[in-house]
């Protein structure tokens, strides 16, 4: 390992305020005031629950992409199976399998942890931890979809495409991007 690489490092303000500005449908906005380096700072940010992603590959490779509509940036986008972290006392491994039953209707042998990363960390405390589902094969279960789920599509494609979609800039999805990056790198 290099010695140039680095990690990030926790810091601990002192926070002298800190209030619940709006109660929203999926997560909150909460408004802190905290002390940093001797200035007193105010800032709004989504109070988000966190989140786990699945990339499910399949015995050829190929990686399983949904397309589902998302309302604030107007689309129907390629993302992976994803949801909230939610469901009290939920292991995010668990939240990640109930998601590919749920979206997907499929169930994997074989769970490893790909990705952790904030998604917009100037204005979220969202933490998203990416697992590699392998082994995949249908759920018994078929889960009734509502709202933008009922709409999901899915394909299999082959991970390179993927890859290609994301460097060329025509799949923008910042957790589909992430986790196939990630995927690539690690061969």
């Amino acid at each position: 390992m290099s010695d140039q690489l680095f990690e990030d490092e926790s810091s601990n303000p002192l926070i002298v305020s800190s209030d619940l500005a709006l109660k929203g449908a999926v997560w909150d906005i909460r408004r802190e005031v905290f002390d940093y380096d001797g200035s007193e700072i105010v800032r709004e940010f989504v109070d988000h629950t966190g989140a786990v992603a699945v990339l499910a590959r399949d015995a050829d490779g190929n990686v399983l992409v949904i397309q589902q509509y998302r309302h604030p940036i107007r689309m129907r986008e390629w993302e992976l199976p994803a949801g909230l972290l939610d469901m009290a006392d939920e292991a995010p491994l668990e939240a990640a399998k109930r998601e590919l039953e749920e979206e997907a209707d499929l169930v994997a042998e074989n769970w490893t942890e790909l990705v952790d990363f904030y998604t917009s960390p100037g204005g979220s405390n969202e933490l998203i931890r990416v697992f590699l589902a392998e082994g995949v094969s249908a759920s018994h279960q078929q889960f009734a979809r509502v709202d933008e789920e009922a709409h999901i599509l899915k394909r299999w494609v082959p991970l390179a495409d993927i890859v290609d979609g994301v460097l060329q800039g025509r799949l923008k999805n910042s957790i589909l991007a992430i986790a196939v990056l990630a995927a690539h790198a690690r061969g």
